[in-house]
């Protein structure tokens, strides 16, 4: 079957419009600023005698050669500043490598001359395609006409981003060259070839990573300089590449430019499916078509058959070859520390059901397989945390990264009100080029790349910039982030928990705050009609907040139904709350001191009732009590009762609580715990 194809004449071959434009546009450009996506391979189709197509994948300079050679073009040159001036392709490879050897030597007397010197010279050689500056025979020779016209050839300038030392602060050296470049472009005239007649120029393309990494006027002063943009491959080129590197995966050695490298198993030759070519298409949204080629290299190397190529592209992404996803580990995790989590999180038993809910179909890799074409990179799972303060919603992220990844560490915590001011997205993402910051990197990107197998935590998102929204959309949309260095982040390993209090006081105006102040008589919701209520009152306010104060409507829809409502904690888990904190305080007095902290009955429902008094503060507001309650007035005796040994056991027998707020602590130190023990201090009050 090769050797028919081999037979079969190419009538028309359709490039990618980036080429495309650059070949049509010869005739009245003379430099093009090709930028983005530069270093990649390109898929070309070719349309054969027979009706069939065929297709092929070509890096750069192979790319732009095949239709300038139709245009009438002989020659390729390339430029960088390490190798200086080379061919590419020639069809006079030797005849042109002595052309820009005796162009690029150093002139006499001027041995410290600059290499853009040196290159500015060059282009102005090239742009008139060296007429009249070419050794050849005398005028008496029949060839001496052919020595005097134009060479038609093509110049690309690679790595043009590193020419310039800093593109807003040119040095006069580099200003200077690029003027001459810009003068060079507008002088320019074109040549007509022979066969087409077209006149076309002898065009320098400049290979940049970004439009802006060139002098701006350069690119924009003149008609003579057009700026392309290479944009990363759409669905349909991701198609033909993972067809071209499926057919590889039955060939046993690197036969073709795309070298993938050996079988998995030298003895059983793969035939992928169609499906599994379209896995792979998808699961390289993204990435290059080169990048799509490196994942394929990788499963060789790795053993991994094509049928799994969506685990060799998340490996090359992530740059890791463990998931604690896959294989059932974070599954086994769930069911381990399913009561963990309810017994850590008192008083939300609905919220925890919905969680886990979700933790269970992120590890069944379920999340989002109602769509159709869901995509492979949006996180494993998103979760919004809603409802009063103090009810939970921090602890719980804390508790899910310990049940996945084995660790609170695992959760990464940001605080969005130190992201309120405009710009504050650079830092999570990175600053632009040329900003205070660029070279450090963004926050959120850098730490997700170094482990991106967290639960990252969003708290108080009702506080963040709005372009600090737009960048959650992007993530929750596409599950990567690009920062400013143009690295790209990928947060399909993780778990994304936003909190908020947003709603708990009525929906809100324009600034974000409520719009009228609450009404109620201050009783908190108890009955199961009443928390049911409470519930979509919170999930109305919530989606008012999104659509008429952020008019991010599109944001609340991409966190769907996983909006988690917090209720107000009752009488009984606000006791259950109290005793583990008091039991906090007990053992972090004996950790740190050595101390023996007794609280005795009476003192201890003393301190209860003040401290479950009001539950609108939820866990928090009992911290808080405990803390002007008991820890203040507690610290103040012992450290007045002077140097106590350990062991000593200091004994709260009362609390008194004044009306103006003040608290009175009946204390006790003795050297045991025994009723009959002899204090060191008795009826001592603080």
């Amino acid at each position: 079957m090769t050797s028919n194809l081999d037979s079969l004449r190419v009538t028309r071959t359709t490039q990618p419009p980036f080429a495309a434009e650059l070949v049509h546009t010869l005739s009245v450009h003379s430099q093009y600023v090709l930028h983005g996506n530069i270093r990649d391979d390109y898929v070309v189709a070719d349309d054969l005698t027979d009706g069939s197509r065929r297709f092929r994948a070509l890096g750069l300079e192979d790319l732009l050669w095949e239709p300038l050679q139709r245009a009438g073009y002989n020659s390729l040159l390339r430029y960088d500043a390490v190798a200086g001036f080379s061919v590419v392709h020639s069809s006079d490879e030797d005849g042109m490598s002595t052309l820009l050897q005796r162009h690029t030597r150093k002139l006499p007397g001027r041995s410290e001359e600059p290499d853009t010197e040196q290159m500015a010279r060059v282009l102005e050689s090239f742009a008139r395609g060296w007429v009249g500056e070419r050794p050849g025979p005398g005028q008496d020779n029949p060839r001496y006409e052919d020595y005097q016209q134009p060479l038609p050839a093509a110049l690309i300038v690679d790595y043009a981003s590193r020419i310039p030392t800093q593109v807003n602060q040119l040095s006069d050296e580099e200003r200077t060259f690029f003027l001459r470049c810009l003068k060079i472009a507008e002088e320019a005239r074109p040549f007509v070839r022979p066969k087409s007649g077209r006149a076309l120029f002898n065009p320098v393309i400049w290979l940049a990573d970004g439009e802006r990494d060139l002098p701006a006027w350069l690119v924009t002063s003149g008609v003579r300089v057009r700026s392309i943009g290479v944009p990363t491959p759409d669905l349909g080129q991701r198609r033909r590449m993972a067809r071209l590197l499926a057919d590889q995966a039955g060939v046993p050695g690197p036969a073709t430019r795309l070298d993938v490298g050996p079988l998995v198993n030298r003895d059983v030759r793969e035939d992928p499916t169609g499906e599994e070519v379209e896995r792979f298409a998808r699961a390289a949204t993204g990435l290059t078509l080169r990048a799509m080629r490196e994942s394929m290299r990788l499963a060789r190397a790795s053993k991994i058959t094509f049928d799994r190529m969506e685990q060799a592209v998340r490996i090359y992404e992530l740059g890791v070859s463990r998931n604690p996803w896959t294989g059932g580990a974070v599954a086994d995790s769930i069911r381990d520390g399913e009561a963990a989590i309810s017994g850590r999180v008192l008083g939300q038993e609905k919220a925890v059901t919905q969680t886990l809910d979700v933790l269970k179909r992120a590890a069944l890799g379920l999340s989002g397989a109602q769509a159709s074409a869901a995509s492979v990179h949006r996180p494993r799972g998103v979760l919004f945390f809603a409802g009063p303060t103090g009810t939970g919603k921090t602890e719980l992220a804390k508790a899910v990264a310990t049940t996945l990844f084995g660790s609170e560490d695992a959760c990464l915590r940001f605080d969005m009100s130190e992201f309120s001011a405009p710009h504050s997205a650079d830092r999570l993402v990175g600053a632009p080029p040329g900003y205070v910051g660029y070279e450090a990197g963004g926050e959120l990107t850098r730490a997700v790349r170094e482990d991106p197998f967290r639960v990252v935590l969003f708290d108080e998102i009702e506080k963040a910039d709005r372009g600090v929204l737009d960048k959650f959309l992007q993530v929750l949309e596409d599950g990567r982030l690009t920062d400013g260095q143009g690295v790209t982040t990928y947060f399909s390993e993780c778990v994304l928990i936003f909190t908020s209090n947003l709603g708990v006081h009525g929906p809100s105006g324009p600034d974000g705050r409520p719009l009228a102040a609450p009404t109620d008589d201050g009783r908190l919701p108890e009955t199961p009609e009443e928390r049911a209520a409470f519930e979509q009152e919170i999930l109305g306010n919530v989606r008012h907040h999104f659509e008429h104060t952020l008019k991010r409507p599109e944001l609340l829809n991409r966190l769907g139904g996983n909006v988690v409502v917090f209720q107000y904690i009752d009488e009984t888990t606000a006791q259950l709350i109290f005793q583990g904190q008091l039991n906090n305080i007990i053992g972090h007095m004996k950790r740190q001191s050595g101390l023996r902290l007794r609280v005795l009955p009476e003192a201890e429902k003393a301190l209860a009732d003040a401290c479950t008094a009001d539950l609108r503060n939820g866990g928090r507001g009992i911290g808080m009590k405990l803390e002007t309650h008991l820890i203040n007035p507690l610290a103040r005796g012992v450290f007045d009762l002077g140097a106590l040994g350990e062991g000593t056991v200091v004994t709260v027998s009362k609390v008194t609580i004044h009306g103006d707020g003040g608290v009175e602590l009946a204390l006790h130190a003795s050297a045991e715990a025994t009723d009959g023990a002899v204090p060191l201090q008795k009826g001592a009050a603080w």
